[in-house]
Parts: C-alpha cells; structure tokens; sequence
C-alpha cells in the first residue's frame, strides 16, 4: 500500500525523475568542469577568462539546484551526483573555449531530449519548466561560439591572447541584449 501512496504524491513519472535526475548531474559536471577551467586560466594570468568561468560555474550550479528543487517539489527525489573526470589540464586557452562550446552543445541535446520526452507523455507542467533551459541553452552557446570567434578575428599572435582573455571578460555584457534581438 505504501508504493500505491507514494505515486498519489507524485506529479512526474519515475522516468520523468530519471531524466531530470541525469540533468542534474550533466548541470553537477558542467559547475565542475567550469571551475577546473577557471583555475587553469587564473594560474595561467587569464583572469578575465578566468572570472568568466568562475560565473559560469556558479550558473551552472544554479541550473542544478533550480532542477532539484524542481524534482522535490513534484514529489520526486532529487540525487546529488558524484563529480569525477574533470579535465584540470588544457594546452591552450583556445582548448578551453572549444571545450565549453562542445560541452554546452551536449547539454542543449540534453535538454531536448527531456522535453521531447515530456512532450510524448504529456507532461506539460515539466515541459514549460524546460522552456526556461531551452532558452538558457541558446544563450550558453551563442556565448560560447562568440568566445572562439574572438581567436579568428582578433588572432593569437604578440598580444592576441592577451587581447582575447580582455574581451572574454566583456563578452557576458555585451550579448546580454542578444535574446532579444538587440545585439548580433
């Protein structure tokens, strides 16, 4: 009887909850594997790429926590994931922009995937919760793609580098105005 009350509290579906629970832990790795990025640029002197990887650590962890709360909150079990792998090594800074575009384009398929799964079992409630993702999505790699942009145009010669890591640190600023259109 007690597995019968249990579903009556649940609004997801245990496979609902699995998905999400897999997010969280993709929003744990994304947290980590920003800091890690964030420590190599700082003790590389790359401390305006390095500040915007630290912000982008806590985002993601935001992510995380805001999809936890989501899960508790419709009757499910959010899991706090193990955190290992995490590349603390890169040879170039270039290396870590591409990482990141790569990284932000496996979350965005991540985040597709949960809503087309919502979308067939008719989960509409998680769905608009997603929608907030998907847009969020669109930003990180737009940011991400403008980052490795900075290396073709600006060029990694005399003081390219030096240049690019000062222009990453505007980069957040300038494309905040890029959702509506304001910015390209």
């Amino acid at each position: 009887m007690k597995d019968a009350n249990v579903s009556l509290n649940r609004s997801i579906t245990p496979e609902t909850e699995d998905l999400l629970n897999k997010q969280i832990m993709m929003e744990g790795m994304s947290s980590a594997h920003y800091l890690s990025m964030a420590s190599w640029c700082d003790m590389k002197g790359y401390t305006h790429s390095a500040q915007f990887l630290y912000n982008h650590s806590e985002e993601e962890r935001m992510h995380m926590l805001k999809l936890f709360h989501y899960v508790n909150d419709a009757g499910g079990h959010a899991i706090q994931p193990g955190i290992s792998n995490i590349k603390h090594k890169f040879n170039t800074l270039r290396e870590v922009f591409e990482d990141v575009l790569s990284h932000e384009i496996n979350v965005t398929k991540s985040i597709n995937q949960i809503v087309d799964h919502c979308f067939n079992v008719k989960d509409f409630a998680t769905m608009n919760f997603m929608q907030w993702y998907v847009a969020e999505q669109r930003e990180e790699e737009l940011i991400a793609r403008r980052a490795l942009e900075l290396f073709k145009i600006i060029g990694e010669e005399g003081i390219g580098l030096w240049t690019i890591d000062q222009e990453i640190g505007k980069l957040e600023a300038s494309m905040a105005g890029s959702e509506t259109g304001a910015v390209k």
